[in-house]
């Protein structure tokens, strides 16, 4: 056995049943070994797309998922996605190939220090000189991904070393003495957190994406029941809790829902499980929260107290954790302060809910939009967005009920990641439906591996939120900058239909309220991977808090209002 097959077989020892990547020199041993290999492998028209797709396939199934791609700007194309990966505690392998050991240092032909490069983004890296060790790296690799907090780790493939032979193949993982995640809370700092909820008037429920991958949503929906408090989550942790539950105050935040920025601001205990208090859920820290005693509940001791000063710091696994409060909390006694709370917080939800109120009007509003998507997909359908104004439209007007159907770049704001994870996830996951919902920017940033979809007809639709502009970037020149539109209108090319046709891929185009729903049934029943070019209006904007501000200091606010978005059962 040489390297390139020891690579293969500890793929498949770990389970892996799809790659994602593009060959090169620097690879082509453990090309030569795909070729007749088990592993499924999706040929990629750009290597970024195979990171994000591999992203997008760890997201959707909870397993790792892997990508691959020569030396050089090979592997530096996969750098993004690595750094979206890590940014959003995303596990994912990427297995980039190297010059011989022998020049490594040279500056030789398509040569990088992939291992220096990718140092802040990775969880760990790995660069075998010996291709006896290439078994076990591999399976300590997919131990450092999917452990603890999740994240990427590179191997960086020497080329000799995928050619040379073993003399035995050995699987256990390396140890790893200094890699210890802390999985159960300390019992003292349970109790503390325990005795702050109990004594709380005007609890609130921060979930964040750490919810999502530890599987805690049950729980999570157990303690806002016990406890009568509202929840409200991050970009991330959407779905972990179900929107449409009457305690659900949806996204907090920058493009937060009102009721959720200002019930925030008006508690006086927040329980923040698997969040990292980025800025673009706090917005100014100094006005963050100020009335709250903080309990923060991470798996990552780095994330606690990075952002925020917290009261009750409690490190572990965030299912764990609240099986361990729930314990608690069982035994005492709910004080009637919480249930007044509860009552006053759902009639203000219900009073400032996301109203859509534009179901005749052209060109197409957004919010119109997410409501016929809505009307038209189940809770199973895996939906994927982009970054921008149609992810920020999404997070704020769609109902997301399930943990992992909703699936989005946030820490690193990637443009382009849309389309290439719904691929992914669609992988993962074939019997589900997936929708990327994504901005004419972003899209166009990956738009040819639309020939990936076609060659391996993978049945996603994609809905193109087409207004010609940098919707985000140009929001924010209209508010904070004149109306000096500076670069950011794209122009009237391409026409994305005749862009789809040239791959062989269905397309249409909708401009009126009610084709949006027609169009989405028709793709979704075909079959086939689709395109929905849905032209929208480009002077719309999104509700925001500024950049430095409050998250009372919401500007863009909707005069309009009508009835509010349905309210569901509460499930107890």
């Amino acid at each position: 056995m040489n390297g390139g097959q020891a690579i293969v077989q500890a793929l498949l020892d770990e389970g892996v049943e799809t790659v994602f990547g593009y060959p090169g020199g620097a690879v082509l041993p453990l090309y030569d070994v795909l070729y007749d290999s088990e592993l499924k492998h999706i040929l990629v028209r750009h290597e970024q797309c195979a990171a994000h797709a591999a992203d997008g396939y760890a997201r959707a199934s909870g397993k790792v998922g892997v990508c691959m791609a020569t030396s050089g700007p090979g592997a530096t194309n996969l750098v993004t996605g690595i750094a979206t990966a890590y940014m959003d505690s995303s596990p994912l392998i990427a297995i980039a190939g190297q010059v011989a050991t022998q020049l490594i240092g040279n500056d030789a032909f398509q040569e990088v220090d992939m291992l220096g490069i990718t140092m802040p983004i990775t969880k760990h890296s790995f660069r075998p000189t010996n291709p006896n060790d290439i078994p076990r790296i591999i399976k300590s690799s997919f131990k450092i991904a999917k452990t603890g907090r999740p994240g990427p780790v590179v191997i960086d493939l020497p080329k000799d070393i995928q050619e040379a032979e073993l003399d035995k193949y050995i699987d256990k993982p390396f140890k790893l003495p200094g890699y210890k995640p802390t999985l159960k809370g300390h019992p003292l700092q349970i109790k503390k957190a325990a005795d702050a909820i109990l004594n709380a008037k005007r609890p609130v429920i921060l979930a964040g994406g750490g919810v999502i991958i530890s599987g805690a949503s049950k729980e999570l929906k157990e303690l806002a029941n016990i406890i009568k408090a509202p929840v409200t989550t991050t970009l991330l942790g959407k779905g972990s809790f179900p929107e449409d539950h009457p305690y659900s105050l949806g996204m907090l935040g920058m493009h937060g829902r009102k009721a959720a920025n200002l019930t925030v601001h008006e508690c006086d205990c927040l329980i923040a499980i698997g969040c990292r208090f980025s800025d673009r859920t706090t917005g100014n820290i100094a006005e963050f929260a100020p009335n709250a005693k903080i309990i923060h509940i991470d798996i990552d001791p780095a994330e606690i107290g990075k952002n925020i000063e917290v009261d009750i710091p409690i490190v572990g696994d965030a299912k764990k954790v609240l099986q361990d409060i729930l314990k608690i909390l069982k035994k005492g006694n709910i004080n009637s302060e919480k249930e007044e709370w509860l009552e006053k917080t759902i009639k203000f939800r219900n009073k400032c809910m996301p109203r859509i109120t534009f179901e005749k009007e052209t060109p197409l509003k957004p919010q119109q939009v997410i409501k016929e998507i809505m009307e038209t997909i189940d809770d199973n359908t895996i939906v994927t967005t982009d970054v921008g104004q149609n992810q920020m439209w999404m997070a704020h007007f769609y109902t997301s009920k399930k943990p992992r159907k909703f699936i989005s770049s946030g820490g690193l704001g990637t443009m382009g990641f849309g389309f290439p994870a719904a691929m992914g996830a669609k992988m993962a996951l074939p019997e589900e439906n997936v929708v990327a919902v994504c901005g004419d920017g972003g899209f166009l940033m990956v738009s040819q591996d639309l020939a990936t979809l076609r060659e391996y007809d993978i049945p996603i639709t994609i809905c193109i939120m087409d207004n010609r502009h940098l919707g985000m970037v140009a929001q924010w020149q209209r508010l904070f900058y004149d109306e000096r539109m500076s670069h950011t209108h794209l122009g009237e090319v391409p026409d994305f239909v005749k862009l789809a046709e040239a791959y062989n891929i269905e397309a249409e185009r909708v401009e009126k309220p009610g084709e949006v729903k027609e169009a989405l049934k028709r793709a979704i029943n075909s079959g086939d991977p689709t395109i929905i070019d849905i032209v929208i209006d480009p002077m719309e904007i999104l509700p925001m808090v500024p950049p430095g501000c409050g998250l009372t200091e919401i500007v863009g606010e909707y005069k309009v209002e009508t009835k509010p978005i349905k309210e569901g059962k509460v499930e107890e």
